[in-house]
């Protein structure tokens, strides 16, 4: 049996950072799951469930600056602040549960994660990393492709949900379109004129407006972080990936030889959400030896 709870942390910043918790009865492990840029923790709500029904307990967590967490004053929107983050939230997950957590970030949660990882305290800190299509090397049309989407209806808006959702059929047409949108409708907020936003800070993407600078600083610092690694690892890739082609996964198993690698077939960039049961299995594969504590 499984049970649903809204909990918050405290980040790096004293910024308050929104999660749900996904209980498990006598749980045998901890995820928390970290969504990409642009995303919220409803990203993750069907590989929680699952995980939670298979005795794991996972918290979905909102990154600084979207969903239900804080924007930051300071609008700290780089890699090492959010790692910060998360360097706070599982010292507090570990005090409260007894169990490292396990990351599971996609994208720029699993950016996040690496650095979080890779620093001195990570192997004290965390019991795996799993990055999902993310790694340091990325494609640069990707990223640009990314940017300019998340860019392109930040300041206007939507009038409608349903013209948010062709925006977002008309980016990932190999996605069939939802007829429900109440799961869309928790990625966006009501501004005082009435429109609809994406649900996290504009500056946010305004801060990696040069996708090439944005993927040359990604690289030279998250590859340092990644030789640092000594905990289990896992790397998922959507096979028609945007952002992780061959080359990119070959320079991340040089720099982890023992890192692990799924190629999800059929899937591209948003991995869980094209293809959540094959994802989902692979993380359940990847966990079933993992030591906890």
């Amino acid at each position: 049996m499984t049970s649903e709870l809204r909990i918050e942390f405290t980040g790096s910043e004293n910024n308050r950072l929104v999660a749900d918790l996904y209980g498990a009865d006598n749980p045998r492990g901890l995820v928390l799951l970290a969504h990409g840029g642009g995303q919220t923790r409803h990203s993750w709500g069907g590989t929680a469930r699952a995980l939670a029904a298979r005795g794991i307990t996972a918290v979905t967590m909102d990154q600084r600056g979207h969903g239900d967490s804080d924007w930051v004053e300071s609008s700290a929107y780089d890699f090492n602040s959010f790692a910060g983050d998360m360097g706070c939230v599982a010292t507090q997950l570990r005090d409260r549960t007894g169990f490292k957590p396990a990351i599971v970030g996609a994208s720029l949660g699993g950016l996040a994660g690496l650095f979080a990882a890779g620093a001195e305290t990570g192997e004290a800190t965390f019991a795996a990393l799993v990055l999902v299509d993310i790694t340091p090397k990325m494609k640069v049309d990707g990223v640009r492709r990314i940017i300019g989407f998340m860019s392109e209806h930040s300041e206007e808006g939507f009038a409608s949900v349903e013209e948010a959702a062709d925006a977002i059929s008309a980016y990932l047409p190999h996605r069939p379109r939802p007829t429900d949108l109440s799961g869309l409708s928790k990625n966006l907020r009501q501004g005082e004129d009435g429109r609809l936003r994406w649900h996290w800070d504009p500056k946010f993407i305004s801060s990696r407006a040069d996708a090439a600078h944005h993927a040359k600083e990604v690289e030279a610092h998250g590859f340092q972080a990644a030789r640092h690694l000594k905990m289990p690892v896992l790397l998922v890739r959507g096979r028609e990936s945007e952002l992780v082609g061959e080359d990119e996964v070959d320079a991340f198993v040089d720099a982890v030889p023992h890192a692990k690698f799924a190629d999800i077939a059929g899937a591209r960039h948003m991995v869980a959400g094209d293809r959540n049961d094959v994802f989902t299995d692979a993380l359940l594969t990847f966990f079933a030896d993992l030591t906890w504590r």
